[in-house]
């Protein structure tokens, strides 16, 4: 290992104001949420732009994300940190419950368990997580989700639970 210090590395980011979205969420059912969101008329949240998430595919009751693994992910360990990857996980599980839900109706991840199977590297390529409702009542949701690759090779996979809420003007 050598003495000489390594080139400072710099990510910039750039994001549109989160609470645009936010108001889009109140008046629209998940599913016309995401289309609109998907199609640009409705700017991505700033979680996705900092860590470089992409949505992907969206329908009811399904939710796809994409992430391209970058150094900036690394953990101490040198390979991407089990944060990002739960992240990700809970993004397509939550937006699957999204998806189903109408306009009056909202949501918050109340708990999330993730099994990771095998590290992720930059050189594992582009990785897609994939989230799918699997119930939902008047008070609670349940989802699944998996991380894989292009080979279908599992990286992680996680089940969710979602409390299910009438909305309200966030406070802002």
């Amino acid at each position: 290992m050598s003495d000489e210090p390594t080139p400072e590395r710099v990510k910039i980011v750039t994001w549109e104001d989160p609470r645009t979205p936010a108001r889009e969420a109140r008046r629209l059912s998940g599913a016309a949420f995401f289309d609109a969101m998907r199609r640009g008329k409705i700017p991505e949240p700033p979680f996705g732009k900092l860590l470089g998430i992409d949505m992907f595919d969206a329908g009811e009751g399904y939710f796809m994300m994409s992430l391209q693994p970058q150094e900036i992910h690394y953990n101490p360990m040198g390979c991407v940190h089990g944060g990002i990857l739960a992240t990700l996980l809970d993004s397509v599980m939550s937006a699957s419950v999204h998806t189903a839900l109408p306009a009056d109706r909202g949501y918050l991840t109340s708990e999330i368990n993730v099994q990771f199977l095998r590290p992720v590297f930059t050189g594992t390529g582009e990785i897609m997580a994939e989230g799918h409702l699997v119930s939902l009542d008047v008070h609670v949701a349940l989802a699944e989700g998996k991380i894989f690759d292009s080979g279908d090779t599992i990286y992680a996979k996680a089940t969710a639970t979602c409390v299910v809420f009438d909305r309200q003007a966030p406070k802002e």
